[in-house]
């Protein structure tokens, strides 16, 4: 992302009307506490998580009323702070990416954070954290359990349809399917000649042990079948 685009991101970014569950500005102006960074770390990521988003943002240099203040935190500083959150994180994660940008001669860096991986909220030093509007506080228990049971609920399109076989699926369909596959995976076109049906529809995931399911017969069903 050129300076510019990180710029433009900014400016979008503090034209919300205030700090949110997955927004933190921190002034952050020489430092900023490891451990604090580690709690809005945890909050933000579960945050985004609970929010359907796939990142969230902390944003050194700017204080609460979104003015620039600026930071002179180093690069130094950044890699260990990068170090600090992936080993104090559990799930071990870090970010997916710092920015850094000037405006008006004060520099301003954006955190990216990960949203907690589905089925796993992150801890920071064995605690969750969450966010109560713009306060830092504990995950609670229905949150936990509800990023949690995400695991839980099936993958309709991975689901067993325990009665199918071959015959439902379309030769038609069947053989269009190897050519897409082929192309898409030019390095696998020798293995693929020596691939019964059931072989290349377990590669191709359209098969789980053998078993068909959903996804295959939505796709290459059989209209007469």
């Amino acid at each position: 992302m050129t300076e510019n685009e990180v710029k433009d991101l900014l400016k979008t970014l503090l034209r919300a009307d205030t700090e949110s569950e997955v927004l933190e500005f921190k002034e952050a102006k020489k430092n900023f506490s490891k451990d604090d960074f580690g709690k809005y770390f945890s909050a933000l990521s579960n945050e985004a998580n609970l929010a359907d988003k796939a990142y969230s943002w902390i944003l050194f240099g700017i204080n609460n009323q979104k003015q620039v203040v600026g930071t002179s935190i180093s690069e130094v500083q950044l890699n260990e702070y990068k170090l600090e959150i992936s080993n104090h994180t559990s799930p071990m994660l870090s970010f997916l990416d710092t920015y850094r940008c000037t405006v008006d001669g004060k520099d301003v860096i954006l955190f990216q954070i990960p949203a907690a991986p589905q089925g796993m909220p992150v801890a920071w030093k064995g605690h969750f954290y969450g966010r109560s509007g713009e306060s830092l506080v504990a995950l609670d228990i229905g949150e936990i359990e509800r990023i949690r049971n995400q695991n839980i609920k099936k993958d309709w399109s991975a689901q067993i349809v325990n009665d199918a076989t071959l015959d439902d699926l379309s030769e038609e369909a069947l053989s269009f399917a190897r050519i897409q596959f082929a192309k898409k995976n030019p390095h696998l076109q020798k293995d693929m000649e020596t691939w019964n049906d059931i072989t290349f529809l377990n590669k191709a995931k359209l098969c789980i042990r053998g078993k068909i399911t959903n996804t295959a017969i939505l796709l290459l069903g059989n209209p007469g079948s």
